[in-house]
């Protein structure tokens, strides 16, 4: 009998499910060894501050660890035995998560100030202040400077903006793209020096506290001027009722 395609009908067709188009992708399996999930005959067992409590079979380890409320947590299981120790494992979790995330966060972005070959000196100020900012932050900053109609003749002048940015910004900055044209915009791109970065940092904090030095000083001052002037009057009030004894 000769072999013959079976038809299907439009209903079967329907029933037919569609293959999905996304990847499914499982969850990441937390692979830690935690508590009863700890499976040799013993444990070199650290504590929650730090001491070394010696080894142990990890039913003896878990039984300490719970009359404190916390967990037996594996973090070295290549050792011999495997070293276990004794803390809040959802709390590091979390702060785990929370250390990665920061990373992720502050990871360098590229900001954007935008000039014109006309730009004076107080707009030049307000947008210098902004790209300090910016470099300080950890940030790549684009400088560009706009040209339009006949501007485009003077295309020094932008040059000469872009110069007087990187030689205000001073040692906080450095060149990683030197200035060029592309069509109507001329654009460089500056980096961070870290060291001059950091510099500045520690600079700024000395001065604030150096602020509430002196403010604490003048504090203390104050109130020492108040109780001399408290001093003087009693000294006179006290002169005065005597004075009016006498008579």
């Amino acid at each position: 009998m000769p072999n013959v395609a079976r038809l299907r009908w439009p209903e079967e067709e329907s029933q037919i499910p569609a293959r999905s188009k996304f990847r499914i992708v499982s969850p990441e399996r937390d692979t830690t060894r935690v508590n009863e999930r700890i499976r040799v005959r013993e444990v070199r067992v650290i504590g929650a501050d730090g001491e070394q409590l010696g080894v142990m079979p990890p039913e003896d380890a878990i039984a300490i660890a719970r009359e404190g409320g916390l967990d037996l947590v594996e973090v070295a299981a290549n050792s011999r035995p495997p070293v276990c120790r004794i803390m809040d494992y959802g709390k590091y979790k979390y702060e785990q998560k929370k250390k990665a995330a920061s990373k992720t966060s502050h990871s360098a972005s590229l900001k954007e100030v935008k000039l014109r070959p006309v730009t004076d000196q107080h707009d030049l100020n307000f947008k210098l202040n902004n790209a300090l900012k910016f470099l300080m932050g950890g940030d790549k900053v684009k400088v560009t400077v706009m040209f339009r109609g006949r501007e485009m003749v003077h295309t020094y002048r932008g040059r000469e903006q872009l110069d007087e940015v990187l030689k205000q910004l001073g040692p906080i900055a450095k060149l990683e793209s030197a200035p060029r044209m592309e069509g109507r915009f001329m654009s460089m791109i500056l980096v961070a020096d870290r060291e001059a970065v950091a510099e500045a940092k520690r600079a700024s904090e000395q001065g604030e506290e150096a602020g509430d030095a002196e403010t604490e000083d003048a504090g203390t001052e104050e109130a020492n001027t108040s109780n001399e002037a408290s001093e003087q009057e009693s000294a006179a009030d006290e002169s005065t009722e005597g004075q009016t004894a006498r008579e």
